[in-house]
């Protein structure tokens, strides 16, 4: 019998045999082998206490209910709070099922790195034998065939099918491999077309059976579920759907990336949320929390936005993938198929994006702040009418000249045998690079750069050419000049500014008006408009994380022992050139009935010669003290930390996602400008308000019907009804559902 003691209140309270606390309100009871969780008085889990897998489930359900932390419910079932996060992170990819992990490796998982498995997938689809794949990757036959059959390879000659929008409910899951590619995925993943599925939940505002299916691993995405609402805050945002639908991202989409595993927020939802996102204006995931998440969740189609922490992880996922230039190339190929005339003029530049964060990386040149600072560079393809075809992100802020070859090498792979002519600014000026643009049957279209021989007045004279319905005007030279002495021969077309200045232009293209080649030079502004326009609507510099990862160490950088020798030696010529115009000066300011020869003048100027002497054996020890060193050395003889970049991938992705927001706000302005007068003076500005504006949402059994709330004046009201119409003509299904979208606008009166 338990000692009582004489301070003890409450004798008689005490915990049963095999009872465990974990916290203020969660216990476990453990009796013949029965095993039984407890939270607040009541059991919300019954096992046996030999289920592994039951203990686990019950592990991560009491964490992510929040009803405890990862080490309470370690230190309760005598575990560390590695194996409780192992546990979550298995059930997180495969659901119930992947808990029932057994002892040793793990049944299916590839010793083979993911290059690897990928080459292996791209022998397979070039015909190869099994045998022969094995002799090329040096691995045996049978190992062959079990990596192609954990990832999904069937033998099989029908042709591709495309994917539907919505997630798959199947027995069992399978989530896409990572590495694996589109074709592969489309074979394995969706080898037969899958109609759009209904939710297992009737109310929109309940979907509670929908999660447990993705808890239970048996749903990929949930399928949008409208209810009939009036007043919805921010549903004019459904006018872009035709757009982003006619863009191919969801296609694009299901075809790179597969699948993301079981869950609620699928691949469809997240990529709509993130779209969504950036046309709300919503420029961070942590911007979600000023926003009511029933609201949000009324245009996508679920109960719930997704939160803050559960769109990080979804965009998490999807940089672990690693194809979002896979992704952006996909995109760009859906572009070039519907915009192909847009492609005659290619506009490239560069953007800075500056980093604050506390990593060392290479710095960049920052125009517009004129400094140099730690930074990235992205390079922005841009057809003629500006819009944005696709990004390439420079690997160690690279320049024009180094990143133009690589630029032109995806440009064919899009364009095919099509010439088109590449814009860029003075960045890319290079006589040796015009020669490779023009070998590459590619023309171009440049400033010149450096000192130009003056052309004379009478050379120059007014031209003219129509664009768009309206005169253009220039007062030009055309002229044609050599370089590289005379082994590339170019067109050149100079502008003369009313105060003087002159623009020289070069170009490979002599079938257009000079009026049209300054044209489309001066067009270059678009894309700078563009960075502008992105960097404040969008938050086109913004981080989407601070992660990093390794930098080849190797990677050559100039020296900066090189670098200030070189300051030296050019702070010693100049001190040398100061002094020798003054001993010119001297010299010819000499009286020549004082000191009439050479030798009376040195004896005078013995003191100033005496410091040319000194200047000039500095700038000799210098000379020989640069000549010594390495101009550019590897980055890691200059620091002892590793070397390191930011992680590229999710600042790609979400550049991609913005960018395709970017062309359905472009697209509207297009189909809005017919009917509205000064749409290239508030065109953007109209879009935006019908985007943000409140709608009434009508479900019927085959339509979406969205009705906008007037806008601020009849005459913007009317431009908006008749881009709804505009809109109808289309007949947009929404993604994932079988519903047809109908637009319209509430009369002001």
């Amino acid at each position: 019998m338990a000692t009582i003691q004489p301070d003890d209140l409450f004798p008689d309270a005490r915990n049963p045999e095999g009872t465990c606390v974990i916290n203020d309100r969660c216990l476990t009871r453990s009796q013949d082998g029965h095993r039984i969780v407890v939270v607040a008085g009541m059991v919300v889990a019954q096992y046996d206490a030999r289920d592994n897998m039951a203990e686990a489930y019950a592990m991560v359900s009491l964490i992510d209910q929040g009803w405890a932390d990862q080490n309470d419910v370690a230190r309760a079932f005598d575990c560390s709070v590695r194996t409780v996060r192992r546990h979550q992170q298995r059930f997180e990819k495969g659901g119930l099922a992947a808990l029932g992990h057994g002892c040793g490796r793990p049944e299916g998982r590839f010793r083979l790195a993911p290059s690897r498995r990928r080459r292996i997938q791209d022998l397979k689809a070039q015909g190869h034998s099994h045998c022969e794949v094995a002799r090329r990757m040096g691995v045996s036959e049978k190992a062959i065939r079990k990596v192609l059959r954990r990832l999904g390879w069937k033998e099989t000659t029908a042709l591709p099918i495309q994917p539907t929008l919505t997630g798959v409910v199947s027995a069992v899951a399978k989530p896409c491999v990572k590495g694996t590619s589109s074709a592969h995925q489309n074979l394995s993943a969706f080898s037969s077309a899958t109609p759009p599925l209904t939710s297992q939940d009737r109310d929109p505002g309940d979907r509670r059976g929908d999660r447990v299916f993705a808890r239970l691993g048996l749903l990929d995405d949930a399928p949008p579920l409208f209810g009939s609402r009036k007043e919805v805050p921010r549903a004019g945002v459904l006018l872009a759907l035709p757009a982003l639908v006619g863009s191919g991202i969801f296609n694009c989409a299901r075809e790179v990336y597969g699948s993301i595993g079981p869950a609620f927020f699928g691949l469809r939802t997240t990529f709509l949320t993130l779209l969504l996102m950036a046309l709300w204006r919503i420029r961070r995931p942590e911007g979600l929390k000023e926003h009511a998440p029933a609201d949000l969740g009324c245009v996508l189609g679920v109960d719930r936005a997704p939160e803050v922490k559960t769109l990080r992880r979804k965009l998490a996922r999807l940089a672990d993938i690693g194809r979002a230039a896979d992704f952006g190339r996909a995109l760009a190929q859906q572009r070039v198929a519907q915009r192909g005339t847009a492609m005659g003029f290619l506009y490239v530049d560069g953007h800075v994006r500056v980093y604050h964060g506390n990593n060392r990386i290479p710095k960049a040149h920052v125009a517009r702040m004129r400094l140099s600072m730690p930074a990235t560079s992205d390079y922005w393809i841009n057809d003629t009418a500006g819009d944005p075809v696709f990004v390439v992100t420079a690997e160690a802020n690279a320049g024009m000249v180094k990143m133009l070859p690589p630029i032109l090498k995806e440009i064919r792979a899009l364009l095919g045998p099509r010439r088109v002519t590449v814009v860029f600014d003075r960045g890319g000026y290079s006589p040796a690079l015009f020669q490779h643009i023009m070998a590459a049957d590619f023309d171009l279209l440049t400033y010149r750069k450096g000192r130009v021989p003056r052309i004379p007045t009478r050379c120059f004279r007014e031209r003219r050419t129509r664009v768009g319905g309206r005169m253009i005007s220039y007062v030009l030279a055309d002229q044609e000049v050599r370089l590289l002495k005379g082994k590339l021969r170019l067109r050149q077309v100079t502008r003369l500014m009313d105060n003087g200045h002159r623009t020289p232009i070069l170009t490979s293209r002599r079938d257009l008006s000079p009026a049209l080649v300054a044209y489309r030079m001066f067009e270059r502004w678009r894309q700078e408009n563009f960075f502008k326009y992105l960097r404040e609507e969008f938050a086109l510099d913004a981080l989407a994380d601070y992660a990093v990862v390794p930098d080849d160490p190797t990677r050559e950088v100039p020296n900066p022992a090189w670098t200030r020798a070189d300051a030296r030696l050019r702070q010693a010529r100049a001190h040398l050139d100061r002094l020798q115009s003054e001993y010119g000066l001297e010299a010819f300011a000499n009286l020549e009935h004082q000191r009439r020869t050479m030798r009376g003048f040195k004896i005078a100027q013995s003191k100033l010669g005496r410091k040319i002497w000194d200047a000039w054996q500095c700038v000799v020890k210098w000379e020989a003290r640069r000549a010594k060193m390495p101009r550019r050395v590897p980055v890691q003889a200059l620091t002892p930390d590793p070397v390191v970049k930011l992680a590229p991938e999710l600042k790609h992705l979400t550049n991609i996602v913005k960018m395709v927001a970017y062309q359905a706000e472009s697209e509207l302005l297009r189909t809005l400008a017919p009917h509205y007068h000064r749409v290239a003076d508030e065109g953007r500005t109209l879009i935006q308000s019908a985007i943000a504006s409140a709608a009434d949402l009508e479900v019927t059994a085959q339509e979406l019907r969205v009705t906008l709330a007037p806008q601020s004046s009849p005459h913007r009201t009317r431009a908006v009804a008749a881009l709804c119409e505009e809109l109808n003509s289309l007949d947009t299904i929404f993604p994932g559902s079988r519903l047809r979208l109908r637009y319209a606008i509430h009369d002001p009166s």
